[in-house]
């Protein structure tokens, strides 16, 4: 049996005909850039995160860039971020002058460590950007207590978590902003690259939205210095189109975590964190830990099933942050979750015959 790690068809097939009236609908109106898809897709995708503001940009790096940005962070500035995620979250730091700082996770939810954030913290720390990663939210009020008590701005990097909650609420609820990424592989994803923020602070939303259009609310009237990273039309169109089956693609991705992780029984797997309690976790990324990481990758492709590695080499040791001069097992966390992390495929468009045997063959692993 052939499992891919991660195959959009049946979820593209569920939503065909709507996809292809919003390819239509697009092109007939001659309209392209900053239209009526973009505004009613915004309104909806406020709704859906329950706040006031989305505002569509190009995709998930500049949307952190961009809140970034409109908080004021420049030169000088350290931003908290956690030592285990996707480059993207410490580049958009980085492209506003300021030093990303890292912070190991909780071993247990890959987040960041919440008891760990307060000791990072200097004079120049101006912001905490915490990643809800693989589809797991953070201790967000924690983190919103601590960015209270020290004046610092608390951005949430959701680009992994569309439609994942935390004590019943969405992202942009506990922060001053969250960053969305739609690339086509999301549990919201567009037909190419996408992003949003949403925020309940209107003075932050009017900012963004000048930002992101080249500093300009008037055509040809410049009142600060922005950028190019507006959400088309086309993909404003195509994501409206899906966003009201995510809620259901969410759900059953969380059959299948949960039956992974109450029928395999193999001690030399380590599964994650069921969904529940506080936390409604979104799967976007099934990760396990397993001291044999490569040989359970081989195993598992040689039957047939896709998998993946997020991240195989962690930040800190990355050509890209040399600069920062951190050297191996600084954060040893991190460099633990980048050796021993493999991603399972979990996605809507998985049938239970194929989840069978995926937990067929990771109970036969023997390492």
């Amino acid at each position: 049996m052939k499992i891919p790690y991660l195959s959009l068809q049946t979820m593209h097939d569920e939503v065909k005909s709507a996809l292809e009236g919003a390819f239509r609908r697009v092109l007939d109106a001659n309209s392209y850039i900053m239209g009526g898809e973009l505004v009613a897709f915004e309104k909806d995708f406020a709704e859906f995160c329950g706040t006031k503001h989305a505002i569509g940009c190009g995709n998930g790096l500049d949307a952190i860039y961009l809140t970034l940005k409109a908080m004021g962070v420049g030169d000088g500035d350290e931003v908290i971020v956690p030592s285990n995620t996707y480059i993207a979250t410490a580049l958009a730091v980085s492209y506003n002058g300021a030093k990303p700082v890292f912070v190991e996770p909780c071993p247990d939810t890959f987040n960041i460590d919440v008891q760990r954030i307060e000791e990072a913290i200097t004079p120049q720390t101006k912001a905490i950007v915490a990643v809800n990663l693989y589809g797991r939210m953070c201790e967000l009020d924690a983190i919103r207590d601590i960015a209270d008590k020290r004046g610092l701005k608390f951005i949430e990097d959701s680009a992994q978590a569309h439609g994942a909650l935390y004590k019943g609420h969405s992202s942009g609820y506990y922060s001053d902003a969250a960053a969305f990424s739609f690339y086509p592989g999301k549990n919201l994803g567009a037909l190419g690259d996408a992003g949003a923020i949403v925020t309940n602070d209107d003075e932050l939303a009017d900012k963004l939205r000048c930002l992101r259009n080249y500093g300009s609310k008037i055509r040809y009237e410049h009142i600060m210095q922005g950028t190019n990273s507006r959400l088309d039309e086309m993909q404003a169109a195509f994501l409206a189109a899906k966003l009201p089956r995510l809620k259901d693609w969410n759900a059953r991705r969380n059959e299948i975590a949960q039956r992974i992780i109450d029928e395999v029984k193999n001690p030399l797997i380590k599964l994650p964190l069921p969904s529940g309690g506080d936390y409604y976790n979104v799967w976007h990324i099934f990760a396990v830990m397993c001291e044999r990481r490569d040989r359970l990758e081989k195993y598992l492709n040689e039957a047939g099933i896709g998998t993946n590695k997020h991240y195989p080499k962690p930040m800190h040791m990355q050509g890209a942050y040399k600069c920062l001069g951190i050297k191996e097992g600084a954060l040893p966390i991190a460099e633990k979750i980048s050796a021993c992390e493999l991603s399972l495929p979990v996605y809507y468009g998985m049938t239970d015959e194929q989840v069978d045997y995926l937990i067929e063959k990771l109970n036969e692993f023997k390492g």
